[in-house]
């Protein structure tokens, strides 16, 4: 009977978790010049109104720019405001070295960077000022650790607020991944801090990538590069010329060697996909190809495992991909079927809402 109930609350806990979990989009549908979101379940859940907007963040908040009132906001999947109590404020733009760079974000574990003025702090989901607006500098936050900066001094930042310096050697410290910040010393090499602000892995690196699952790429010359684990022992010696993050799914990333393009595994197995025209990062297990112009994804054999069909693509996230079928966006899963029918001239990536 015992066992009847224990596995009765098992499967209610697991039928919940999976019931709350929604994955949204930005959208932009044919003919329209404005964007709004939409979901895998229900499409469109907030008609497009916006010309700026991001993507929204696992707890459950969106960033919005208001041009008019040059002003950002951030709404939840209703459609409601988020009641702060700093207005007018400014977020981090992507910068070139930052995780996952390329686009705006708003929260991250509960927490998001505003600037008032020339200062920075960390708004929180509640719309409280959980940090204030003092540091020059600040990353987002990544296991519940954030990198700050009041002029030439370096801090790791926890939510409570609490400062730890870092070690004088650093004369730059970027983001936290996997408790490991890359930093950079006076003579222009590379090491990590941990999250206490002492140096986890000395500087004797030409530049450093970010850890991940357990593996961190880096050069010791121009031309010389592997990877290392968190002790800062080769774990696949040096020997590209170029080398990307691994994929947390398959353990592979992108490297390359003079003109060639290929993948090696955390093991330093390299393997070469032979009918592909372009080489890009594994997401979720695939990554894009292409083909006779034609967009597709290979699996970590360097086998088709989506056809290349497609005539535009984006990279997989969280289970999904935007993919471009003649003049209009759509969403597919992993097994390469619709989940969101092509119908719109914009769609961005599929984030987790919990």
């Amino acid at each position: 009977m015992k066992k009847r109930i224990v596995l009765a609350f098992a499967f209610s806990i697991l039928v919940t978790l999976t019931f709350v979990q929604t994955f949204v989009t930005q959208v932009k549908p044919a003919g329209n010049k404005k964007w709004g979101y939409a979901t895998v379940k229900d499409g469109i859940v907030i008609q497009p109104q916006f010309e700026k907007c991001y993507k929204f963040s696992e707890s459950g908040w969106a960033p919005i720019y208001d041009s008019k009132q040059k002003q950002f906001y951030f709404i939840n999947l209703k459609g409601e405001k988020l009641n702060t109590e700093v207005k007018d404020f400014k977020l981090q733009e992507p910068i070139a070295f930052g995780i996952g760079g390329g686009e705006l974000k708003g929260f991250e574990e509960g927490m998001v960077p505003i600037k008032q003025g020339d200062k920075w702090g960390y708004l929180n989901t509640e719309g409280k000022l959980a940090i204030q607006v003092k540091y020059d500098r600040v990353t987002d936050f990544n296991g519940g650790y954030a990198t700050v900066q009041n002029d030439d001094q370096y801090m790791v930042l926890d939510k409570q607020g609490k400062e730890n310096l870092v070690d004088g050697a650093a004369v730059e410290v970027r983001s936290f991944s996997e408790s490991l910040a890359p930093y950079r010393a006076a003579d222009k090499k590379f090491g990590f801090i941990g999250t206490d602000g002492k140096i986890a892995i000395p500087a004797k690196f030409e530049s450093v990538g970010y850890f991940v699952n357990g593996l961190a790429w880096a050069k010791e010359s121009e031309k010389s590069l592997g990877y290392i684990n968190t002790k800062g022992e080769w774990a696949v010696k040096p020997q590209f010329e170029v080398g990307k993050d691994f994929d947390k799914n398959n353990g592979l990333a992108r490297i390359k060697t003079g003109d060639k393009w290929g993948y090696v595994s955390k093991t330093g197995e390299v393997m070469y996909p032979k009918d592909t025209e372009i080489y890009e990062d594994f997401f979720n297990g695939l990554a894009r190809g292409r083909q006779n112009g034609k967009f597709g994804f290979l699996n970590a054999a360097g086998e088709w495992a989506i056809k290349p069909e497609f005539d535009g693509s984006r990279d997989f996230k969280n289970g999904y991909a935007a993919v471009k079928k003649g003049d209009t966006w759509g969403i597919i899963d992993t097994n390469g079927k619709w989940v969101i029918e092509p119908t719109f001239d914009g769609i961005k990536d599929m984030e987790l809402v919990k």
